[in-house]
């Protein structure tokens, strides 16, 4: 027997290889200037400045990512306008997924699992990033739906009136913005680790894994 009805996944970090893709945006849009970006300096600069950024009144995730890339961009001694700085949300249909993401939805699909996916992101930024993944979702709730960031409450308490009585665990990659405010709702949570983090605050997961292949391999056993 099943242990749940539906699973959500958070989509940036967990499904899909945000930081790669944002990395490879950053070169790919600095090389014509002869600026050499080193990708662990893009994202450092960019998760210093994104908290601050969600902080404030909702905006579109288009337009914080724009804003993300003139500052990042700043930051390393690569000026651009906000109008070249588009690249950053143009590039996002392009990330990829993790290598473990489709088989593991493959396989909790075809085990009976609703799936679904609570994301900080605009409506049609995530059906774009879709076109990735090769099962269908019966639930999705994001920022533009909401009118605000995880780790607000707003996804998961659309998520959990769309849901109903049905038995539902949340699977993601931060642990600021869904596995503590996750925990705070009480929903089932399981953290995937992907980079073996310490939480950075008392909440605690129901499960954690380091992979989805992992929590697939959970969930099957489970259900066998």
């Amino acid at each position: 027997m099943r242990p749940f009805d539906v699973i959500t996944f958070d989509c940036y970090g967990t499904l899909i290889d945000w930081e790669a893709g944002i990395a490879e945006a950053f070169q790919d849009a600095a090389a014509p200037d002869g600026v050499n970006l080193d990708p662990a300096a893009v994202l450092r600069a960019l998760f210093d400045t994104r908290p601050a950024a969600e902080a404030r009144e909702y905006r579109s995730y288009r337009e914080i990512l724009t804003d993300a890339a003139v500052r990042v961009g700043g930051r390393l001694g690569w000026r651009i306008s906000r109008e070249r700085a588009a690249f950053l949300p143009e590039s996002l249909p392009r990330w990829k997924p993790f290598p473990d993401t489709n088989d593991a939805l493959t396989r909790l699909s075809q085990a009976g699992y609703a799936l679904g996916i609570l994301s900080n992101v605009d409506d049609d930024l995530l059906a774009r990033t879709r076109q990735h993944l090769v099962v269908s979702f019966s639930l999705l709730v994001t920022a533009q739906q909401v009118r605000s960031y995880k780790p607000a409450p707003g996804h998961f308490r659309i998520a959990r009136d769309r849901i109903g009585p049905q038995r539902w665990l949340h699977a993601a990659q931060s642990y600021f913005h869904d596995v503590a405010p996750a925990v705070a709702h009480r929903i089932p949570v399981a953290w995937i680790n992907r980079k073996g983090e310490q939480p950075s605050g008392a909440a605690r997961p129901d499960w954690e894994f380091r992979t989805l292949t992992e929590l697939a391999d959970s969930l099957a056993r489970e259900v066998g």
